[in-house]
């Protein structure tokens, strides 16, 4: 989510973590609690003790696509702090419509959310990995360790589904999962996708490098792709798709995920929206963007585009998975 925490965790050692522990809670196929879903699109036995929803699911024409929660919890710092440029109307409509991201004492509280898209016979992209394991580059910070192996098991998810995994960007609390410590791949027959111009910002001695490219390079899993990308088409036509999006600012190399399934358009919009001050307002900034001026003018396209079609915004950390675009 930010520049700061990946350049703090530059400086810090990660813990050892055995990934053959990780392994036992990826084998499974079923839903912890039957394989249907309720009314509301939740997974059936998939909320935790806080009454959470692990796993929520939209269906989009062939598509489906599976909100995953890694984890929850408060971002250091005050929530006001983070952010210029929003009135006092703009807080009290964000407070409307994520009344869950506002803590205690000013505090931002906020969901670290995946997602998959599962195609017509059961093969899965992936988008983002959360924040990881206890050790992972986000310990200083976030709340590890995060539940995505347990989370991709109760959604019926194994890791040989995995075909592709989208990185929409190379902040730590977005790749968590996708190595083991030792830099072993977690989805070892998946190819890991990310924009070449993502990549080609990185500082040298940024953990991501050592943490996430050099080691899926390694194993031949790293695509590196330039703008607009067609990732899967299911040979039924037109409106039909998963497309990488390139939505700069947040980061330089920043892209979304569109699903289009005919009337149903689903867009994963990584971190163009980080806070629900930013569907209030999308001029808002938020501390941590590369770009301030290029994140604003993404947001503001991005909402245009999806409120003239319709379409299901899928955010990471906003309380709601699943949010309208109007």
């Amino acid at each position: 989510m930010s520049g700061l925490s990946r350049r703090e965790l530059a400086r810090g050692a990660v813990g050892a973590v055995a990934l053959t522990a990780w392994g036992p809670a990826l084998a499974g196929r079923a839903y912890a609690a039957g394989d249907g879903t309720s009314g509301d699109g939740t997974a059936g036995g998939t909320a935790d003790g806080a009454g959470q929803r692990r796993v929520v699911a939209r269906q989009a024409g062939p598509f489906e696509v599976l909100a995953l929660l890694d984890a929850h919890g408060p971002f250091p710092g005050r929530t006001r702090d983070h952010f210029t440029g929003a009135a006092e109307r703009d807080w009290e409509r964000a407070e409307r419509l994520d009344p869950a991201a506002f803590g205690p004492d000013g505090t931002w509280d906020l969901d670290f959310r995946c997602y998959a898209v599962r195609r017509p016979g059961g093969r899965v992209t992936l988008v983002d990995t959360g924040i990881g394991p206890v050790g992972s580059p986000t310990s200083r910070w976030a709340p590890v360790p995060g539940r995505l192996p347990r989370v991709l098991t109760e959604a019926g998810i194994g890791v040989a589904d995995v075909d592709s995994v989208v990185l929409t960007h190379l902040h730590s609390d977005h790749y968590g999962w996708v190595v083991g410590p030792d830099g072993t791949p977690l989805f070892p027959g998946a190819r890991h996708v990310v924009q070449h111009a993502e990549v080609a910002s990185l500082d040298p001695g940024d953990t991501s490098l050592s943490y996430v490219v050099e080691p899926l390079r390694a194993a031949g899993l790293l695509q590196e792709v330039d703008g607009r990308t067609r990732l899967v088409g299911d040979g039924r036509g037109r409106g039909r798709t998963v497309t990488l999006v390139p939505t700069p600012g947040h980061t330089a190399g920043h892209q979304s995920v569109l699903v289009e399934g005919g009337s149903r358009r689903v867009m994963v919009t990584g971190d163009v929206l980080v806070h629900a001050v930013q569907w209030a307002n999308p001029a808002v900034a938020y501390r941590f963007e590369h770009d301030p001026a290029a994140a604003r003018d993404t947001r503001e396209r991005l909402l245009a585009e999806a409120r003239r079609h319709r379409s299901l915004l899928a955010t990471a950390h906003l309380n709601r998975p699943f949010i309208p675009a109007g």
